[in-house]
């Protein structure tokens, strides 16, 4: 009885064993023998630039203040960190040796020419979705960077998860090669921004929540998540009560992405670099196409409001002492700039009345501005731009909590409390 229990046992672990294995494998094809660096025409490297603006690739595989496209830039996960690997044609640390064909497979199936399977910290999950003329234009605009030699830094990610077989596990669970998004259904406007948004753009390694394993429920989620191990929360794309659309004119959603800042809203934290870096260098065409789509998102139910203000979170007592100090400490430090009504001043500092961002949960965002300034990126369209000095110096965390509730249960927000517990959670790893 034990011995077939234990083959029954073995024969489930080796089926299992080959279902990842077939799901790791899964569509791809063999790189050619003859497989051999090449360069792309001008008009190919002058496309493949865009694509990788586009992508933001210099972003995370650039050190600030080091070489473009050198790698080493760590990528924090809740399992160790992640080194971007350097991408200029060196041929014994970068990509030199690389063909066109592995390129296409790095970014289609998420395995290195060597056949190292890739972390998703590089966006093979949104990646996959990116069309074979596009990576090849990539390839050619990569081979035309003065090649650096700086070899790779290794990955600190802890055990098991830095085991072939657990990321193979990952891939089979959260991973499928992917083809087109385009709907025919939609416009070409439309299907153009679902490109640049799910594809390239890799809107939703930020804005979706992860599970355990650091999974997503995949490329369309676009519904919001607290970014690991940055505590700044990228807010949903799909409520009117955080960061949809829907409602706003083409023209408002254009402006964020190209200038960082609109009559709606201004962009801070790690969106401000995506701006910077990246969508501000976008063609009008392609602004606007990704505008077609966001605001053509489904967009769930607004929130009801709030049966109680600060009082919720605490005693009336102390939920006065709380707000009284809030105002004492807004007057002091905010009023100058954003009013004593919290109206803000057009142009230049944004209105905390009325405001989505400031009642939004969690209240991540507020708290990693107070602490660390708020600072809209420079642009074409602004190019002096206002920013808010950061007071971790000068307000502990009950400081921090009191204004933060006072701004939020006041100039007719209807927001929740916040408690210096939670202040201290979205203060770490500043």
């Amino acid at each position: 009885m034990i011995r077939r229990i234990g083959l029954g046992l073995l024969a489930l672990a080796l089926l299992l064993a080959a279902a990842v294995a077939w799901l790791n494998s899964r569509g791809e094809d063999p790189i050619p023998a003859g497989a051999v660096p090449t360069q792309g025409s001008p008009e190919q490297v002058a496309r493949g630039r865009y694509l990788a603006t586009a992508g933001n690739c210099q972003g995370c595989h650039t050190v600030p203040g080091g070489d473009a496209y050198a790698g080493g830039r760590a990528i924090d996960t809740p399992f160790g960190a992640v080194f971007s690997s350097n991408l200029t044609p060196d041929p014994d640390t970068g990509i030199g040796a690389w063909s066109a064909d592995h390129l296409w497979r790095a970014l289609h199936h998420g395995r290195s020419a060597d056949g190292r399977l890739l972390y998703p910290a590089f966006p093979y999950p949104n990646y996959t979705h990116v069309t074979r003329e596009d990576s090849d234009a990539i390839y050619a605009y990569l081979r035309t960077l003065a090649p650096v030699r700086r070899a790779n830094t290794a990955h600190t990610v802890g055990f098991p998860y830095n085991t072939r077989p657990a990321l193979a596990v990952w891939r089979a669970l959260f991973f499928s090669p992917g083809g087109s998004l385009a709907d025919a259904s939609q416009s070409a406007d439309w299907n153009r921004g679902a490109y640049l948004v799910q594809g390239l753009g890799h809107c939703n390694a930020c804005h979706s929540a992860r599970n355990l394993l650091g999974g997503t429920t995949g490329v369309l989620d676009l519904s919001g998540g607290l970014i690991p191990m940055q505590n700044w929360y990228a807010p949903s794309l799909a409520s009117p009560d955080e960061a949809g659309v829907a409602e706003w004119d083409l023209a408002d959603i254009v402006a964020l992405l190209r200038d960082g800042v609109s009559p709606r809203a201004t962009v801070i934290g790690p969106m401000a670099e995506v701006v910077q870096n990246s969508t501000q260098h976008l063609t009008p065409a392609d602004l606007q196409a990704m505008a077609t789509y966001l605001k053509a998102l489904p967009q769930r139910p607004r929130e009801p409001e709030p049966p109680a203000s600060a009082a919720s979170a605490a005693s009336a007592p102390a939920a006065m002492r709380l707000n009284t100090r809030g105002r004492e400490l807004y007057e002091l430090h905010c009023a100058q700039c954003h009013g004593v009504e919290g109206k803000g001043v057009p142009g230049a500092y944004p209105a905390l009345a009325k405001n989505r961002a400031v009642t939004m949960e969690p209240p991540a965002n507020l708290v990693r501005a107070v602490l660390l300034g708020g600072y809209a990126p420079a642009t074409a369209g602004n190019p002096r731009p206002y920013g808010m000095p950061p007071f971790a110096t000068v307000l502990d965390e009950n400081d921090v909590a009191a204004v933060l509730t006072y701004v939020r249960t006041h100039f007719g927000n209807e927001g929740t409390a916040v408690t210096a517990l939670e202040v201290h959670r979205y203060r770490t790893h500043d």
